[in-house]
């Protein structure tokens, strides 16, 4: 996946010292990269909705039809919340080390803070914060770079793509033209095809 500034812009935290707001760094070889920044906060969007959904009514929970892409052009039903709150748990047990997922488990799934954390796991503060840093970071990059359907961005994910298609410039010979309704009539002007 190719990043792009359009892609990082309103994510990038303005006072980061590393992108300087904009979301972007150069990396190896010239490649542009995202900043921890950006990763970190697509994290914490993803974070957020995982809690959204977790903490919600059961009874609130929607069913939906989707569409499923291919040959077939099949739809089947789903629950968009559950499956988002599996994917998200899934997504990081595949991908974090073993040391890392239980940083996660602890801290992110079952709420406990720094120092019930650190007894728990007998590290000090600063390997934790470090390692916390550094699963956010992680999990963004996966989150967004996921193929075929990425966590983020979220509206993709719960609503389905939304792609338009490239506008294609009008002919003259195409426009309508517009014949004036008559006088004396109610009736609205008629869109004729010119010839």
């Amino acid at each position: 996946m190719e990043w792009t500034r359009s892609d990082t812009i309103a994510l990038a935290n303005v006072a980061c010292t590393q992108c300087h707001g904009v979301g972007l760094r150069l990396g190896r070889k010239g490649r542009t990269r995202p900043c921890n920044c950006v990763l970190r906060a697509i994290f914490r969007a993803c974070y957020a909705r995982f809690r959204h959904c977790a903490t919600k009514e059961k009874y609130m929970s929607r069913i939906s039809l989707d569409f499923v892409p291919g040959r077939d052009r099949t739809t089947c039903w789903g629950r968009k919340d559950e499956e988002y709150i599996a994917d998200f748990i899934l997504v990081s047990r595949r991908t974090l080390s073993e040391f890392d997922y239980q940083i996660f488990k602890y801290h992110y799934l079952l709420g406990a803070d720094w120092k019930l954390c650190c007894r728990k796991l007998k590290i000090e503060r600063g390997t934790f914060f470090h390692a916390v840093y550094r699963i956010q970071q992680e999990l963004g990059r996966v989150f967004r770079e996921l193929e075929p359907y990425s966590l983020f961005p979220l509206d993709e994910y719960f609503y389905g793509p939304t792609r338009r298609a490239a506008p294609r410039p009008v002919c003259a010979e195409e426009t309508p033209r517009i014949r004036p309704a008559q006088a004396g009539s109610r009736l609205r002007p008629v869109l004729q095809k010119s010839a």
